[in-house]
């Protein structure tokens, strides 16, 4: 090995280390918000106002979860999220694969329009409709129950953008061959389209239950009742217009953190293989 070809590896591996350096920096910098609310869930009240700040707290208090569910109704609220996030998952992933499978495949008058004015609601703030989706719940008598919370989320634009983008993908000649056997359209969509599209679903899936499970404001416009808080509501009971109780609010906010984690987790394979391929196809 001659001089020219050592120097080039040397080159070459002060890049790859550097590389290296800066993503674990980058990952301690993400990473430290979140370990220091956990550090901050099992201190006591005197380490949090401790000045300067102690990182790790003196004697751990792992009670301080259990005094979170006697504090408030916890529970009820993490029965209020997990069903709302749930049932808004299943149904974007029925609602939107069947519009996304119609503006794929079907062949219809003014279809590319439909989809293009669909696409546009996205560009339309969250605070311009607000107003006007509180008024309809409120003429339908819904405020105050799970469907205010629920129908609203049952269909999304973003959703079926992405799973069209994803069938596109997909070669007709399956679903000729399906044709051919005597499989009716809806079938179609369940046996052939889906279970190919677990990438884009598992997607859908885990930005659905994100969103709506950290939803805040609209849960807190369209609810009134304790039995009908979340855990983004309930955690804003340990707030208060003088004190703030931050060891169970930190406690709170990593129990309500959990759910999140397991379906990201359990997602995880096909979430990033969908953001990798959705989308690649116009």
């Amino acid at each position: 090995m001659n001089r020219t070809e050592r120097g080039y590896r040397s080159i070459k591996l002060l890049k790859s280390s550097l590389r290296h350096v800066i993503i674990y920096i980058m990952a301690v910098i993400t990473f430290a918000p979140f370990l220091w609310m956990i550090l901050t869930s099992v201190k006591d009240m005197s380490d949090i106002y401790q000045y300067p700040p102690q990182f790790l707290p003196s004697e751990v208090h792992l009670d301080n979860y259990s005094k979170v569910f006697e504090a408030a109704p916890f529970d009820r609220y993490y029965l209020n999220s997990i069903l709302v996030a749930v049932t808004v998952t299943l149904g974007q992933i029925i609602t939107c694969s069947m519009a996304a499978f119609a503006f794929a495949r079907l062949q219809f008058r003014g279809r590319d329009t439909i989809f293009y004015l669909f696409l546009a609601t996205m560009m339309i703030p969250f605070n311009v409709t607000m107003i006007p989706g509180f008024l309809v719940l409120h003429w339908l008598g819904w405020i105050d129950t799970y469907s205010a919370l629920i129908v609203p989320g049952l269909a999304s634009a973003f959703g079926t953008f992405l799973l069209r983008q994803f069938f596109i993908t997909i070669p007709k000649e399956l679903e000729e061959a399906a044709y051919i056997d005597g499989a009716t359209k809806l079938q179609v969509l369940w046996k052939v389209l889906m279970p190919l599209a677990k990438p884009a679903l598992a997607t859908l899936a885990v930005f659905t239950f994100m969103g709506v499970f950290n939803d805040f404001i609209w849960a807190l416009i369209v609810t009134n009742s304790d039995e009908m808080r979340t855990v983004q509501l309930g955690l804003a009971v340990f707030r208060d217009r003088y004190l703030t109780q931050w060891d169970l609010l930190m406690a709170g906010s990593v129990a309500s953190v959990l759910p999140i984690l397991i379906v990201f987790f359990a997602a995880q394979k096909y979430f990033i293989k969908g953001i990798t391929l959705s989308g690649i196809k116009d």
